[in-house]
């Protein structure tokens, strides 16, 4: 079987693929390129099966501000229409619901640290999403969203009482997907977003630290290996 090449996309010098991530992705025989888009070129899609956008600072419309959006959100838009593969992460998540139609904003209040998400429905019959539970422990960092009413044949594939779209997907597309909450980051991750982005995340969200920290060490057991699941079961959609 060929080998699966995906392009992954970064928006932070600090922020690249969480533990959990890194660690499917090599159990997986799967490799990549890492894109740092804040100073590097989009490249040819032609040699990748499918793309991952991770999260960031940016928000989805400010172009003038961040002007490799407007090429990454081209780059999303060819390799969904190229029959590819996308999966995003909180930033990736907003830019698959921007590019499909969907209105993002700001939620009423941050989301930051471990809350208790639900699949819906049509993600508990999504297979990037066999074997997860119906409730779910989600690790959250960021304060915009993507909103509903969803643009046509876009799915709620898993909300929560703080964000009402934790997970969307393409009806009849399981190969694209994104998720609002960041699952893939372990505890070290956790650490190393408190350090560096700690203060916009903690101010006016409630969360506190260490009681974060603690709580990753709590989950680790339950959050890791249901990611990875939904990493292997994803990867056999590429």
């Amino acid at each position: 079987m060929k080998e699966k090449k995906l392009l992954i996309v970064q928006h932070m010098d600090w922020e690249g693929p969480g533990e959990h991530l890194a660690t499917a992705l090599a159990a997986g025989g799967v490799s990549y390129r890492l894109l740092e888009a804040w100073h590097e070129p989009v490249p040819d899609l032609a040699p990748f099966h499918g793309m991952m956008v991770l999260g960031g600072s940016p928000n989805v419309d400010e172009e003038e501000q961040f002007p490799y959006l407007r090429p990454l959100k081209g780059a999303i838009r060819e390799v969904i229409a190229g029959g590819k593969a996308y999966l995003g992460f909180c930033l990736g998540h907003q830019l698959l619901g921007h590019v499909l139609g969907c209105k993002v904003g700001p939620l009423p209040k941050k989301s930051v640290g471990f809350i208790t998400g639900e699949l819906t429905a049509p993600g508990r019959a999504h297979p990037a999403f066999q074997g997860w539970p119906r409730y779910l422990d989600l690790f959250k960092w960021h304060g915009q969203g993507v909103l509903p009413p969803l643009a046509e044949g876009v799915e709620i594939l898993a909300l929560s009482p703080e964000v009402p779209v934790e997970a969307l997907g393409l009806a009849g597309n399981p190969r694209v997907l994104s998720l609002q909450f960041d699952n893939h980051a372990g505890i070290a991750d956790v650490e190393k977003w408190l350090e560096k982005d700690g203060a916009w995340a903690l101010s006016g969200s409630g969360a506190e630290p260490q009681a974060m920290v603690a709580e990753a060490r709590d989950k680790e057991k339950t959050i890791g290996p249901l990611f990875r699941q939904f990493m292997g079961n994803f990867l056999q959609l590429v």
